[in-house]
């Protein structure tokens, strides 16, 4: 179990929000927090914790650059993610990042996108993208979310289609949409069932708040995902010591 960090940026700045509060016309963006820091400074830290593997996400339009900075910064470290398609998707790989993730542009009109993902993989190699396949609930079943988790997809995730798409990437990402951002704790089952499922790195996201609930998450896991806490952490307004996470991960690992 490794602790992978991350840096979401939203409007140039380093935010933890409520991710299921994006993309809708209608609605406030629900902010947990805004750092005074830019992205370079995050990436700084990570460096100096040897922290290996995390994500920079670009939140809709306006991010590049705080991203390119963040990848300048600790080059061949970072995965990023957020708009990539198969015209730019190249261009950060040469900027810096180890992978590039992607979810919305193979996953589109409510359909895995195969040629896409073909694509993708012709151009920057398995071993340089992760797939996100974050989901939510419905019907008792897990399903891909798209356009910032607005819409659902008809992509189930199950042990059957963990089993294809991992012959496409080099690692997965997945974020429990219904608990993101909340700190209300993680999503039990969902945990569980990745657990059982990937047979290649993954890493998990949502609702981490506490020691407790990391201790819980490796006994559930045996240790077999990776984690990334996000607002519950110290240095994005939370309660919980990044440091502390970082010397618990590095001692079971």
């Amino acid at each position: 179990m490794e602790f992978r960090p991350c840096i979401d940026l939203h409007d140039g700045k380093v935010k933890q929000i409520v991710g299921s509060t994006l993309g809708y016309a209608n609605k406030n963006v629900v902010e947990n927090f805004v750092s005074e820091y830019d992205a370079g400074y995050f990436a700084r830290m990570f460096q100096q914790d040897h922290l290996t593997g995390g994500h920079v996400i670009m939140l809709g339009s306006g991010n590049e650059d705080a991203a390119l900075q963040a990848l300048q910064t600790y080059p061949n470290a970072l995965q990023i993610g957020g708009g990539i398609t198969a015209q730019n998707a190249a261009r950060f790989i040469e900027a810096g990042a180890s992978h590039v993730i992607v979810t919305s542009y193979i996953f589109h009109d409510g359909t895995l996108d195969l040629a896409r993902l073909n694509e993708l993989v012709a151009v920057v190699g398995k071993e340089h993208l992760v797939i996100d396949l974050s989901c939510r609930s419905r019907a008792g079943k897990w399903f891909v979310v798209t356009d910032k988790w607005t819409k659902f997809s008809d992509f189930e995730v199950n042990a059957e289609s963990i089993q294809m798409i991992e012959s496409y990437c080099d690692e997965l990402l997945i974020h429990a949409v219904d608990v993101e951002g909340k700190r209300g704790g993680m999503q039990e089952e969902l945990v569980r069932d990745l657990a059982r499922w990937t047979t290649i790195p993954t890493t998990y996201a949502g609702g981490i708040r506490s020691l407790a609930d990391l201790q819980k998450f490796e006994a559930i896991t045996e240790g077999k995902l990776h984690i990334t806490i996000g607002s519950a952490l110290d240095i994005f307004g939370g309660s919980l010591a990044y440091t502390d996470v970082v010397q618990y991960c590095k001692k079971k690992n």
